[in-house]
C-alpha cells in the first residue's frame, strides 16, 4: 500500500496494481521480446506527448472510487476534443510480438483510466487507444476502440470487486501488524554490553526517518539489535517495507534466525518474511526456458497465482524453502512467486542487488509506488567494492568471435557489423591496456542496435532459445545499461592482449570500470526512508559516507567492544617485511614468528596473505620447515563444499594452521568460537594492486575529497586486515592472539586506524 498510512475506513491502489493484480491471466512468459530500457520508456512517452497538439493533456491525474476503495493514478495522455483517452507503451522490434497478457494489461489500464475520465468530465463514451511506440523507428502502432461510460464502469467495478476482498484482508493484516510490533519484545533475557545502545540508535533513526552509519565490534549481536530497533520503529512513520540486506549468504541466514525469534505470536499479527535469492538458485526447472510452451511451472502462471498468493500470505514465513513449499502445491514458479510477494511482504531478506543494482525489482517498486522503506544494510563495508561492480561491464570479445564462427540463422550481418566496429576501437593501439574518460564515439548506438536485433531474433525464434545468444544479449544489455548512466565516476578500459597486438585479432577487451559508486547510490538514499548502515570495520567514516553517497549530515555511532583488552593479545612484529621486493628474503623469519607462536601455544590459527602466489610461497616454505604442524590451505575457486570442508577443520579438538588469502572467503561471515580459532597471523596490510586503474581512483579522490591514496589504497587494505582479525573474539569468553606481521603496522598513520580497544605490543 502508499508509504502514508489512510484513514482505516479507506483503502487505496494505484492503477498499475489494481490491474496487475486482477488482469493478468495465462502462462508466465518471459521469452525474449525486444524491451526498451526505463530512460527508453520515459523518453518514448515524451516524444509522442510531444507530437500531439493542444488542447491534448499530459499526465493527467485521475482517482475514482468503489465503495471504500480509492483508485489512483496519472494517464498518459487525453485529448478532450476527441474525447480519446491514450495509454503509451514503448517496445522495439515487431509490435506483434508483445504477448497477449501483457496486451491484456495494457488494455485493462487503458479502460480504468478513460473511466475515471467518464466519471469526472461526465462523459458518454470516450475512445480508448493503445499506442505503441518503437523507440528505434519512432514509429506509432494505434490499437484504439470506442466505449461507451457504462461498459467502462462494468468493467473498472469488476476489477475493484475482485480486488476489494484482498485490499480489506491487507489493511486488517497492515493493523495487526503494526499492533503487534508496538509491544514486541526483546526476545533474550537481557541486552549484550552496546546492543541496548545500537537498538535505540537504530529505533530513532526509523522512527523519524534519518540515516545512520554505525561502526559495532563482533559479538554484540548487530543483526538482532537493529532487527528489533527498526521493526518497533515502524508503526509510527507508517513503513511500508523493512528490507534487510547483506553481501553474502550467511548475513541472510543470521537475519532470518533472528527474525524467527522476533517473530510476533499472535497469528493475526505475524510479520510476513520474504527471503529473496538469485533466479538461477531458486529455478526448479533449469532446463526449460520461462514460458508456457516450455515449462510446467510457467503454464498457467496467472491462473495458478491467486490462489498461491493467498495462502503465501497465510503462511507469512517465506524463507527458501517455504516459499518454494506453497509454490509447488500451487504448480507455479517459487522465483516469481516471491517476486509477486515482495510487494506484499513486511520484511524482505535479500542481497545488496535487490536494492542497489541497475535492475532492482525492490528499488522499482520502491520508487514507482512509492513505497515507504526502511533499510538495514549488514556488513556496509562490503557495498562499497559490491556496487562498483554493479556499476561495471564487460565485453569479450572471445564470445563475440565465438558467435562468429557458427552464427545463428539472421544474425550474421549484425555479427558481422558490430565486429567492424569493434575493430576501430584497438586500432594504432600496442598491447596492454588504455584508459578513457569518455565512451568511445558511436559505442552505445552500435551495441543497442545489436541488442535489438539479438532481442528480435530470440523473440521470433520458435525453436528452442539458443543460450550462447541469451548469454551475450544479457552481456551488451547490461553494457548498454552502464553505458547511458556513464560519467565522470567511471573510466572505460580498453585491453589489447599480446597475441592481439600482433595478429589484428580478436578484438580487445572493452570495459567500464566504476570508481566511485556514490552517484549511482545517492537516489537510493534518497527514496528510502529510513538506512541504518552497520559494519565491524568502517573506521573512517567519512571512507563510506564518501564513496557511497550517505548524507553528509547523517547519523554516526560507534559502539565501544564490550570485550576487556586483555582478551586479545595483539603483536607487530617490527623486524619483518612483507613488501613484494622484501618476500623472498623475509620467508624465514615469517615461519618462525609462526612456528613459535603455535608451539607456545597449541591450537587452531588462520594465516592470512596477499595473494595465491604468496600463500604457497609460505606455505611450502612452512611445510618444508615444520612438518610437525598441521596445516591445510585455500585454494582458487573453491566451491562451497570444499569451503564448508575447509572451516570444518577447525573444531574444538583440533590443531593446525589454515592458508587463507586476505578478504576472500575466510577473511569475515564465518565463526569459528571458543577453541576452534584462537589465533591468526596476517602477514598482510590488505593494500589493493598499484595499478591504473586504482592509481586514477587515486588521483581522483584526491582531487574530490583529498587523502586519495587513503581512500584508494590505505583504508580499504586495513579494513580488511581489521575483519580478519575479527575472527578471533566471537563470544564474551573467547581469547586469543593476533600476530601482525609486518613493519607497517607500528606506523602511526596505520595504528590510528586499528580498533582502539587493541593494546598492541611489539615483538
Amino acid at each position: 500500500m502508499n508509504g502514508t498510512t489512510p484513514p482505516a475506513e479507506t483503502l487505496q491502489v494505484a492503477v498499475r496494481v489494481l490491474c496487475a493484480f486482477t488482469a493478468q491471466a495465462g502462462d508466465l512468459d518471459l521469452r525474449f521480446t525486444p524491451s526498451p530500457t526505463a530512460q527508453d520508456g520515459v523518453a518514448g512517452h515524451e516524444t509522442v506527448t510531444a507530437r500531439r497538439a493542444a488542447p491534448y493533456q499530459r499526465e493527467v491525474p485521475l482517482r475514482a472510487r468503489f465503495g471504500d476503495l480509492l483508485v489512483q493514478g496519472r494517464a498518459d495522455g487525453f485529448d478532450p476534443d476527441g474525447p480519446r483517452l491514450e495509454e503509451i507503451k514503448t517496445h522495439r522490434g515487431d509490435v506483434a510480438l508483445v504477448r497477449e497478457n501483457h496486451r491484456a494489461l495494457h488494455w485493462a489500464q487503458a479502460r480504468v483510466y478513460a473511466w475515471m475520465l467518464c466519471e469526472q468530465l461526465g462523459l458518454e463514451r470516450i475512445e480508448v487507444a493503445l499506442v505503441y511506440f518503437n523507440i528505434d523507428t519512432r514509429n506509432e502502432t494505434v490499437l484504439a476502440d470506442w466505449h461507451t461510460a457504462d461498459e467502462l464502469r462494468l468493467h473498472f467495478n469488476g476489477l475493484c470487486s475482485r480486488y476489494l476482498g484482498w485490499a480489506r484482508s491487507e489493511q486488517s493484516h497492515r493493523q495487526a501488524r503494526d499492533a503487534s510490533l508496538q509491544t514486541l519484545a526483546f526476545p533474550f533475557d537481557g541486552f549484550r554490553a552496546g546492543q541496548h545502545e545500537l537498538a535505540g540508535a537504530t529505533w530513532r533513526t526509523h522512527h523519524h526517518g534519518r540515516h545512520l552509519l554505525v561502526q559495532a565490534p563482533t559479538g554484540i549481536g548487530k543483526t538482532m539489535a537493529t532487527l528489533f530497533g527498526a521493526l518497533k520503529a515502524m508503526p509510527k512513520p507508517g513503513t511500508d517495507k523493512l528490507l534487510y540486506l547483506t553481501a553474502k549468504t550467511p548475513g541472510r541466514r543470521l537475519a532470518l534466525d533472528a527474525l524467527a525469534r522476533l517473530q510476533p505470536n499472535a497469528s493475526t499479527g505475524r510479520l510476513r518474511v520474504l527471503e529473496r535469492v538469485a533466479r538461477e538458485k531458486a529455478c526448479e526447472h533449469p532446463d526449460k526456458a520461462c514460458h508456457g510452451d516450455a515449462c510446467p511451472l510457467a503454464s498457467g502462471f496467472y491462473d495458478r497465482l491467486p490462489q498461491a498468493r493467498i495462502e503465501a500470505a497465510h503462511t507469512a514465513w517465506l524463507d527458501q524453502a517455504g516459499l518454494r513449499s506453497v509454490a509447488l502445491k500451487h504448480r507455479v514458479c517459487p522465483y516469481y512467486l516471491g517476486q509477486d510477494m515482495l510487494r506484499w511482504s513486511d520484511v524482505v531478506v535479500g542481497d545488496f542487488n535487490h536494492f542497489f543494482d541497475l535492475s532492482a525489482h525492490a528499488w522499482a517498486l520502491t520508487v514507482g509506488e512509492p513505497w515507504r522503506v526502511g533499510l538495514l544494510v549488514d556488513e556496509a563495508h562490503n557495498l562499497i567494492e559490491r556496487a562498483r561492480l554493479m556499476y561495471s561491464a564487460e565485453l569479450d570479445p572471445l564470445t563475440l568471435a565465438g558467435l562468429r564462427k557458427a552464427p545463428p540463422k539472421g544474425l550474421k550481418a549484425s555479427l558481422d557489423r558490430l565486429h567492424r566496429f569493434w575493430g576501430t576501437l584497438g586500432r594504432g593501439q600496442a598491447a596492454g591496456q588504455v584508459l578513457l574518460n569518455e565512451l568511445p564515439e558511436g559505442l552505445v548506438g552500435a551495441l543497442q542496435q545489436h541488442a535489438a536485433d539479438l532481442s528480435e531474433h530470440l523473440a521470433l525464434d520458435t525453436t528452442a532459445p539458443d543460450v550462447r545468444v541469451q548469454a551475450w544479449l544479457f552481456e551488451v544489455l547490461h553494457f548498454v545499461r552502464v553505458a547511458e548512466v556513464f560519467g565522470d565516476h567511471s573510466l572505460v578500459e580498453i585491453n589489447r592482449p599480446e597475441a592481439a597486438a600482433r595478429t589484428r585479432a580478436p578484438r580487445p577487451r572493452l570495459a567500464i570500470r566504476n570508481l566511485v559508486p556514490a552517484p549511482h547510490l545517492q537516489p537510493r538514499w534518497q527514496a528510502a526512508h529510513s538506512a541504518t548502515l552497520f559494519s565491524a570495520t568502517l573506521s573512517p567514516m567519512e571512507h563510506a559516507i564518501q564513496l557511497l553517497g550517505l548524507p553528509a549530515d547523517m547519523a554516526r555511532l560507534e559502539v565501544p567492544s564490550p570485550f576487556d583488552p586483555a582478551q586479545l593479545r595483539v603483536r607487530i612484529t617490527p623486524h619483518i617485511s612483507t613488501r613484494y621486493q622484501d618476500r623472498a628474503t623475509s620467508l624465514d623469519a615469517l615461519v618462525a614468528v609462526m612456528a613459535e607462536q603455535f608451539h607456545a601455544q597449541p591450537g587452531n590459527y588462520l594465516a592470512f596473505f596477499s595473494s595465491f602466489d604468496y600463500l604457497q610461497q609460505v606455505l611450502a616454505r612452512f611445510a618444508a620447515a615444520h612438518p610437525d604442524i598441521p596445516a591445510w590451505s585455500q585454494s582458487r575457486g573453491m566451491a562451497e563444499l570444499e569451503r564448508s570442508a575447509f572451516v570444518a577443520r577447525f573444531t574444538e579438538a583440533s590443531q593446525g594452521i589454515g592458508f587463507a588469502v586476505l578478504g576472500g572467503a575466510f577473511g569475515e561471515g564465518i565463526d569459528l568460537p571458543g577453541q576452534r580459532l584462537i589465533g591468526a597471523f596476517i602477514a598482510t596490510l590488505g593494500l589493493p594492486q598499484v595499478n591504473p586503474l586504482n592509481e586514477q581512483l587515486r588521483a581522483r579522490l584526491q582531487l574530490k575529497h583529498g587523502r586519495g591514496y587513503d581512500h584508494a589504497y590505505l583504508f580499504p587494505g586495513l579494513q580488511k586486515v581489521v575483519q580478519a582479525a575479527g575472527r578471533v573474539i566471537r563470544g564474551p569468553d573467547d581469547r586469543g592472539v593476533v600476530v601482525l606481521m609486518d613493519d607497517r603496522f607500528g606506523h602511526p598513520e596505520v595504528r590510528g586506524l586499528l580498533p582502539p580497544w587493541w593494546r598492541i605490543e611489539r615483538s
